[in-house]
């Protein structure tokens, strides 16, 4: 355990100084630690009243918001697909599997077409992603009051076809858009950047994550008994109905929260509890926290290299998934020999 967590504090703290000090105005780890210290009310050395006034724009003003940005939404994808795997004891499943990630795109794109602001956008993804689960679990609380079918099934299933029904409603609002200004927003919004992550941004992305992701930390010790069949975990005298209600709500918010600022990031709730597993066990207690720290760290170094290889910046769903198809095929090989 202790070996796990000062792993991931070395990946977050590497990435944050490289974060903060890579770009096209580059920025010493001295200068770095010396601007943030002088937010904080310390000093560091000559103290950063002797530092240009663009060194400091530049690391609390522009890439600041950027990088809080970052952890936050990595963080909060991978506590949701950890979340996830161990409610639906599969671990394939991803954040988007009850359709938060289609509905948040769904409000998105409905929100560029209907020439909304920045916030107003946001807002639709957010509210568009939370309303996607809430119809999955009323049509899945619906279908399994009729049938008496596992309930965990019932809401997968109920899941993949909701979430197939709103992306035929993201490929019509698509073809109706504008293709000369709206549908370029529309693609390189589902595509997944920060580039427009600015301070105002931070306020409306964590507050839900804060709020999720602490109902997530705080009802980890009872996620080790909902991995359980429904019998058992019920004979251990949990409420196994509402407990996977309030942790899918909870997974829900983060997620919505994430999708609604960064767009459709993938892979990230899908690799990062993986090798959080590798590094700390299967027990959720361990895991959660694990896996927060990482996906943080993770999305951070994506999102360098996002704004950093090119010329122009490249989309993180892009980098995620040719960073994340081979390593999780990698993990996949090693779960063969210890983990399954």
């Amino acid at each position: 355990m202790r070996r796990g967590v000062a792993l991931a504090l070395v990946l977050v703290g590497g990435a944050v100084l490289l974060a903060f000090g890579v770009g096209r105005f580059p920025v010493a780890p001295g200068e770095v630690l010396r601007v943030l210290a002088g937010a904080l009310g310390v000093s560091v050395g000559e103290g950063e009243g002797s530092l240009p006034d663009n060194v400091r724009n530049v690391v609390l003003h522009i890439r600041g918001p950027r990088i809080v940005a970052a952890l936050a939404v990595g963080a909060a994808l991978a506590l949701a697909g950890a979340t996830f795997q161990g409610l639906f004891r599969n671990p394939l499943v991803s954040p988007d599997i009850l359709g938060a990630s289609a509905g948040a795109a769904l409000g998105a794109v409905l929100g560029i077409f209907f020439a909304l602001p920045l916030v107003g956008i946001q807002a639709a993804a957010f509210a568009g992603g939370l309303l996607a689960v809430g119809a999955v679990v009323l049509v899945g609380s619906a279908v399994q009051a009729a049938d008496r079918g596992d309930p965990v099934l019932v809401l997968l299933l109920t899941g993949l076809v909701l979430g197939a029904l709103v992306g035929a409603g993201i490929g019509l609002v698509k073809v109706l858009a504008d293709p000369y200004d709206q549908l370029p927003a529309m693609t390189f919004w589902l595509l997944g950047s920060l580039s427009g992550a600015t301070a105002r941004d931070l306020g409306p992305l964590l507050l839900p994550v804060l709020l999720g992701a602490g109902t997530l930390l705080a009802l980890r010790h009872r996620l080790d008994a909902l991995s359980l069949p429904d019998e058992e975990a019920r004979a251990l005298g949990l409420p196994t109905t509402t407990l996977r209600l309030v942790l899918i709500a909870a997974a829900t918010l983060v997620t919505a929260a994430s999708v609604a600022v960064a767009g459709i990031v993938g892979w990230v709730g899908l690799v990062v509890p993986h090798l959080a597993r590798f590094l700390v066990g299967p027990s959720f207690p361990r895991l959660l926290p694990v896996a927060a720290l990482i996906g943080g760290g993770f999305l951070l170094l994506i999102d360098t290299l996002a704004r950093t290889m090119a010329a122009v910046e490249v989309p993180l769903g892009l980098l995620t998934a040719l960073v994340g198809t081979p390593f999780f095929i990698a993990l996949l090989r090693r779960a063969r020999r210890g983990w399954a």
